[in-house]
């Protein structure tokens, strides 16, 4: 590894990001996959984009989709951000309660905040495909209060969520020592 593949990877290893799971049927069976590059593009359209990695695969399903389902989640979702991010599990059989949409996506029914969103553009680059999508429908089922305090983190290959400290700082609580995923 070279010397700025490794700043690179130290570097986004200690970059926190919010977490979503995207969930697709190109026709035959659903797949959905764990992502924490999930990034908004545009409010006019709503437009975000996000990176497939090419060792997923769900990957070449999402792509081949063409439509979506991008479900942002918050602590109480961990269990689904880690079925998303497990290798071979049946992200489809009972683990999770879901539906299809009218347009035949899958949505994960327990996930307040969640768009349907179709592909506007890719990028293939080494490793991966950026993904760009338009925002369809979609449901912002932010929790009362201190939405911050709901919020799912990913940092240092873990899941952490955001806490209010004693003195009102925000401060990030290690979610569970035991869980290092298998995310990447």
């Amino acid at each position: 590894m070279t010397e700025l593949s490794h700043a690179f990877r130290e570097a986004f290893r200690c970059h926190p990001a919010g977490v979503a799971v995207i969930a697709a049927d190109p026709g035959g069976n659903p797949v959905a996959m764990t992502v924490s590059s999930l990034i908004s593009v545009s409010a006019a359209p709503p437009t975000v984009a996000f990176s497939l990695s090419a060792r997923s695969g769900a990957t070449v399903a999402v792509l081949a989709a063409g439509s979506m389902v991008i479900h942002l989640l918050r602590y109480g979702d961990l269990d689904l951000a880690l079925l998303g991010a497990t290798p071979g599990a049946d992200r489809f059989g009972g683990a999770a309660p879901w539906e299809r949409l009218p347009g035949g996506e899958p949505r994960y029914t327990a996930v307040a905040t969640w768009f349907r969103a179709r592909i506007i553009g890719t990028l293939p680059v080494e490793g991966a495909t950026v993904v760009t999508a338009e925002l369809l429908e979609g449901a912002c089922g932010t929790p009362p209060g201190a939405p911050e305090a709901e919020s799912l983190i990913y940092l240092d290959r873990r899941w952490h969520r955001l806490r209010e400290t004693a003195d009102g700082s925000a401060s990030l609580t290690l979610m569970d020592a035991e869980i290092r995923d298998v995310f990447r």
